[in-house]
């Protein structure tokens, strides 16, 4: 199998014409968070800006809302009045998405488990036609009550890719792929699948990305990547070769912030090598 090299970033950044303005290189809303899981967004949103995006907002509950506004004025925030997220939030979540022109979406980081929360995300996926990367507690919403959509890409660990498909990863890379291969035909998506080395598959094409460290295990690491393919998707570039590139940064600048830092690196550590990666 093929494996992911640097030259995929050439399809991401092409060279900017003088005449461009804000909003051209793509407006992404992150829609999670909850009462407890309040640093998902932050980690997704400042990933995103890092990786090119140029307008993130964050539509989340108001204490998860609240935390993103101080943890960077870059993020712009559309507080719910609410602790977790309920089909009563669909118009307002509706209306914000087409209010501000948003491009793509990130569904799902820190939203937490709650039933009236897996009826937003079968609601708004019923909904919506826009690219969307579906991650963490999205995945499990999703796989609840799967929703036909043809723009969408998963970004799952071994344990929310059992979540999503009744399967076991194998260790094996030949059988690892297989599996995520079908469950993209399946699903009819693109589907990185998280690990010691990414597999990423639309089903038609599975490539393998090597970046990354041991050190990755700190919570919010799942979260910057799915950041970066939200940034890649909401510049219009299509679900697999987003994922692909993504994968690669996101390795790549946790690469190095271990190499710094080791035991004590911290998703923001990684947020804050993209720039050197790029």
């Amino acid at each position: 199998m093929e494996t992911i090299t640097k030259s995929i970033l050439k399809k991401i950044y092409p060279k900017r014409e003088p005449w461009v303005h804000k909003g051209k290189f793509g407006k992404l809303a992150i829609i999670g968070g909850s009462r407890e899981l309040t640093g998902s967004c932050c980690f997704a949103g400042m990933a995103a800006y890092r990786a090119g995006c140029d307008v993130v907002y964050i539509i989340a509950p108001h204490r998860a809302a609240g935390i993103a506004a101080q943890f960077s004025p870059n993020l712009i925030t559309i507080p719910l009045k609410c602790h977790f997220f309920t089909p009563d939030n669909l118009n307002e979540t509706m209306a914000a998405i087409h209010h501000y022109g948003i491009t793509a979406l990130v569904l799902g980081p820190g939203m937490g488990s709650e039933d009236k929360t897996i009826d937003f995300v079968h609601c708004l996926l019923a909904t919506i036609t826009l690219p969307t990367i579906i991650d963490a507690d999205g995945i499990r919403a999703f796989a609840a009550a799967p929703v036909a959509h043809n723009k969408l890409v998963f970004t799952p660990h071994a344990g929310e890719f059992l979540a999503l498909t009744k399967k076991v990863l194998p260790t094996s890379f030949s059988e690892r792929a297989t599996h995520v291969a079908k469950a993209s035909q399946h699903y009819k998506a693109t589907i990185l699948a998280k690990g010691h080395v990414d597999i990423i598959s639309n089903g038609a094409k599975t490539l393998l990305n090597k970046t990354g460290s041991p050190f990755m295990t700190k919570g919010g690491m799942g979260d910057t990547l799915a950041g970066i393919v939200g940034a890649y998707l909401a510049r219009g570039i299509n679900p697999f070769h987003a994922a692909c590139a993504a994968a690669y940064v996101n390795g790549a600048a946790g690469a190095l912030a271990a190499k710094k830092l080791g035991e004590s690196t911290l998703a923001t550590d990684v947020v804050n090598e993209i720039q050197n990666v790029l």
